[in-house]
C-alpha cells in the first residue's frame, strides 16, 4: 500500500481509568510504545501532537467510590493526579494529559452526541435490563454477579467471567444478584440510544479489510472476525448517575456510554491544548479534520473493536473527522506467568516502582520495550528484568561507554584525538554502523519497536568487539598515534548511541549527551562518523547505569507473595458440608482435652510431632501427629489441645500413637492444632 506524505502526525494514547494507578501492563502495551513512536517524529522535526488524558467516567469509578464510601469526584481527582505524576516522572512526554471531568470536554461530548441525535443518526430502542428494586437504579453489567453457566464460578460478573475468561451478558448468569443491595434484581423496561453499526459494516468492510492490509496482524485479524459476523445496533446510553448526562429531553438520570464519552476525550484534550498556546498548535481542528493530518492510536488488544469500529463509525456518522491511519495495538503483558490483574492487585504499579527504583525509569523502559507484547502475549519476570539490566545495560551498553570515556580520559585527558589513516578493522566497524539510522528507521516506521531497541543496542556491541579487538592499552605502548584512531571512532559510536537510544532510553540519553558534552544532534545526524570534532573536550567520566543487586529483586518477589497470600485468604470458600450424620453418630466420638507435657520431633520423619498428653486418666498417652511442618515442638509444650480418644491405636514410624489431635486446615493447606479458650482440666469430654 503506498504511503501518503503527512504534514502533520496526531498520536493518541487509550485513556487509563481514573480508579487505580497505573502498572506494567498498561506501560507495555501502551504508553512506552507510544511515547517511543512520538520522540522518534519530534526527533526527526515532525510536527506532532502527542494526546493523553484519564478516563473519569463509567461504572469501574462508581464501584471503586462505593467501596471506598467516597464520591466518584473523590475518586477520580486522587488518581488523575497521581497517574499524571507518574507519566511524567517517568518520561511519557504527553503534549496535553486532561481528563475527561474537564468542562471542555462536557460540552464537546455533549454537543457530538447531540448532532448525531439531530441528524438522526442514532437509533432509540426500549430493551429489558436488571433493576435493582431496593437500590432504586437500573444495574450496570458490572453491579450484577452470579454464577457462571460455563465454569459455574459463583463470582461471575455480568460482563465477564473472570475465571475462565468467558464474555457474558447480565442475562445468562444463574441466580444473579445486585452487587449494590444484595437482593435479586427484577427485569423492567428501559430506553437508550443505539449507534446503529449495522449501516456502517459495508464501509467498515472497506475501509479497514481492503484499506488497511498494513495494520497487524492481530488488529486486522479481531477486525475481520467482526465484520464476518452481522455487527448489532451498540448502545450509546446507560442509566446511570455518574457522567456526561444526555442532552436530549426525556434522558433524565442517563449519561453517555464512557465509550462514547472516552475516545471523544482525545479531541477534547486537543481542544484544550490549542486554546491554551494557539500560537504554538493552531486551531484544534487542523489536528483532527486536516486530510494532511495522520492519526495514530496507541492502545492494548482489548480496546481493538472500541478504537477501530465503534469510534471511527461515531466519527463517519458526524462528519468531517479524519479516520485512524494505523491502530498499533500490543497484546497483554503478564507478570510472573499470571495474568496481571487490578482487582487482585496482581501488577507492578508505575508510583510504587519510582519510589523502589529511584531514577531507574530508563531500566523498565528498556526491559518493557525488549519484552513488548507486539505480536503474543509476553511475560515480565523480576529475574529477567535484573538480568537485562546487568548483562545488556550495564555490561554491553555501559560497559562500551565506560571503556570509551575513560580510556580517552587516561590518555588524552578527555579530548577527543583526531582520526588517522584507517586500518581494515576500523573500516569494518564504520561500516557496520553507518546504517543503523535506516535499520532502527525500517522498525520504528511500522511500530517494531523491540526490533528497533535490538538495533540500537547492536551499536554497543560492535564498540565493544571494536575496542576489544583493538586492544588500544597495548598499541600505546608502541604506537599512540594508532590509539588516537581508535578512540575517535570509538566516541563516534558513544555519540550515535546517544542518538539512537534517545527515542527509548530518553534519560540515559540525556545523561550520556552531559558526559560527552554533546549538544542535541538531529536524528539525520544518526550513523555519522563526525558527530564530536576533534579537540572536543568530554565531562568527567561516570557510569551510564549500574547493576542491580538479589536484595533489590527478592523485595519484590517478596511483595508479589504476600500479595498471592492475601488473594487466596481473600478467595477462600469453605468446603461444602459433608452428608449429614446422627447425633448417635456423633457421639461414638470421645473427643477430650489434652494438656501437652512434652512435644519432640520424629527421627527420620519431617512430618510428625511426637506428643506426651496428660489426658486426666494418670497415665501419660503418646500421640503421633503429622503437623511438623507447621509448629516447633516447644511453641506446643503447655498447650491444652482437643484429641480423640477412642480411636485404634495404629503404629507410625515404630511408635504406637493413641489417638488423634484435631487440627483446622486453613486456606493455604496449613495446620493450627485446636485448643481451648480458657483452662480446662485434662480429659474433660467435648460434646
Amino acid at each position: 500500500m503506498e504511503q501518503k506524505n503527512y504534514k502533520r502526525t496526531t498520536v493518541t494514547a487509550a485513556l487509563p481509568y481514573a480508579n487505580g494507578g497505573v502498572h506494567i501492563g498498561h506501560l507495555a502495551g501502551v504508553y512506552v510504545p507510544a511515547d517511543i513512536y512520538v520522540r522518534y517524529l519530534r526527533l526527526k522535526r515532525q510536527s506532532v501532537v502527542f494526546i493523553g488524558g484519564s478516563d473519569e467516567h463509567g461504572v469501574p469509578i462508581t464501584i471503586r467510590a462505593r467501596k471506598e464510601g467516597v464520591t466518584p469526584q473523590d475518586v477520580v481527582d486522587r488518581y488523575h493526579t497521581m497517574i499524571k505524576e507518574s507519566f511524567k516522572e517517568f518520561g511519557i512526554s504527553f503534549d496535553v494529559y486532561s481528563r475527561t471531568t474537564s468542562p471542555t470536554h462536557n460540552k464537546l461530548a455533549s454537543d457530538f452526541f447531540r448532532k448525531l441525535y439531530d441528524d438522526g443518526k442514532l437509533v432509540e430502542q426500549e430493551t429489558e435490563q436488571y433493576y435493582d428494586e431496593e437500590a432504586h437504579q437500573f444495574l450496570a453489567d458490572r453491579y450484577i454477579m452470579g454464577e457462571c453457566p460455563h465454569c459455574h464460578n459463583t463470582a461471575a460478573y455480568g460482563d465477564q467471567c473472570e475465571k475462565c475468561g468467558s464474555d457474558l451478558s447480565p442475562m445468562e448468569l444463574i441466580n444473579p444478584h445486585s452487587t449494590i443491595s444484595g437482593s435479586k434484581p427484577v427485569v423492567k423496561k428501559t430506553k437508550n440510544w443505539y449507534l446503529p453499526l449495522n449501516n456502517y459494516q459495508e464501509w467498515l468492510k472497506q475501509w479497514i479489510l481492503e484499506g488497511h492490509k498494513e495494520w497487524r496482524p492481530n488488529v486486522y485479524g479481531q477486525c475481520k472476525s467482526w465484520l464476518d459476523m452481522d455487527l448489532q445496533p451498540r448502545a450509546m446510553t446507560r442509566d446511570l448517575d455518574w457522567g456526561i448526562p444526555v442532552p436530549v429531553e426525556g434522558a433524565e438520570g442517563k449519561v453517555l456510554y464512557v465509550w462514547f464519552d472516552a475516545p471523544i476525550g482525545y479531541i477534547s484534550n486537543t481542544k484544550e491544548l490549542c486554546d491554551r498556546e494557539p500560537d504554538k498548535w493552531g486551531p484544534w481542528e487542523k489536528w483532527w479534520k486536516d486530510d494532511d493530518t495522520r492519526l495514530v492510536h496507541f492502545i492494548g488488544k482489548d480496546n481493538i473493536v472500541f478504537h477501530c469500529l465503534i469510534f471511527p463509525t461515531m466519527l463517519k456518522a458526524h462528519g468531517g473527522y479524519i479516520m485512524p491511519d494505523n491502530v498499533p495495538a500490543n497484546e497483554f503483558l503478564n507478570l510472573e506467568n499470571d495474568k496481571i490483574s487490578t482487582s487482585r492487585n496482581w501488577a507492578v504499579w508505575l508510583h510504587e516502582y519510582l519510589r523502589d527504583f529511584e531514577g531507574k525509569q530508563d531500566v523498565l523502559r528498556y526491559v518493557l520495550t525488549a519484552n513488548a507484547p507486539e505480536t503474543k502475549d509476553n511475560n515480565f519476570t523480576w529475574k529477567d528484568f535484573q538480568e537485562r539490566n546487568n548483562s545488556e545495560l550495564v555490561a554491553i551498553y555501559g560497559n562500551f561507554v565506560n571503556r570509551a570515556l575513560q580510556l580517552t580520559k587516561k590518555y588524552w585527558d578527555g579530548i577527543v584525538p583526531a582520526c588517522g589513516p584507517l586500518e581494515d578493522v576500523d573500516r569494518q566497524a564504520i561500516d557496520e554502523f553507518r546504517d543503523v539510522k535506516a535499520k532502527v528507521e525500517s522498525y520504528l516506521d511500522v511500530f517494531k519497536f523491540r526490533e528497533a531497541q535490538k538495533e540500537a543496542m547492536n551499536l554497543a556491541r560492535i564498540g565493544n568487539k571494536y575496542i576489544t579487538e583493538c586492544e588500544p592499552w597495548k598499541v600505546w605502548k608502541t604506537d599512540p598515534k594508532r590509539v588516537e584512531t581508535i578512540l575517535n571512532i570509538s566516541l563516534q559510536l558513544v555519540a550515535n548511541l546517544a542518538i539512537a537510544f534517545e527515542p527509548f532510553l530518553p534519560f540515559s540519553s540525556e545523561k550520556l549527551r552531559r558526559l560527552i558534552n554533546m549538544p542535541e544532534f538531529e536524528w539525520s545526524r544518526l550513523g555519522g562518523t563526525s558527530l564530536l570534532e576533534p579537540g572536543h573536550r568530554l565531562a568527567e567520566p561516570e557510569l551510564l547505569f549500574e547493576k542491580i543487586e538479589d536484595d533489590a529483586i527478592l523485595r519484590q518477589l517478596d511483595k508479589l507473595e504476600a500479595t498471592r497470600k492475601a488473594n487466596e485468604a481473600a478467595a477462600y470458600k469453605a468446603e461444602p458440608i459433608k452428608p449429614e450424620v446422627s447425633f448417635d453418630d456423633f457421639e461414638k466420638l470421645d473427643i477430650r482435652v489434652g494438656h501437652i507435657k512434652d512435644c519432640r520431633n520424629v527421627k527420620k520423619s519431617k512430618k510428625l510431632l511426637q506428643f506426651t498428653i496428660d489426658d486426666g486418666s494418670g497415665t501419660d498417652r503418646t500421640i503421633l501427629s503429622g503437623i511438623a511442618a507447621y509448629y516447633e515442638p516447644e511453641q506446643l509444650i503447655g498447650k491444652d489441645v482437643l484429641f480423640v480418644a477412642n480411636f485404634a491405636p495404629r503404629k507410625m514410624m515404630g511408635i504406637e500413637s493413641q489417638g488423634m489431635i484435631l487440627s483446622a486446615v486453613n486456606f493455604d493447606g496449613s495446620l493450627n492444632v485446636t485448643t481451648t479458650l480458657g483452662q480446662v482440666k485434662p480429659g474433660s469430654q467435648v460434646g
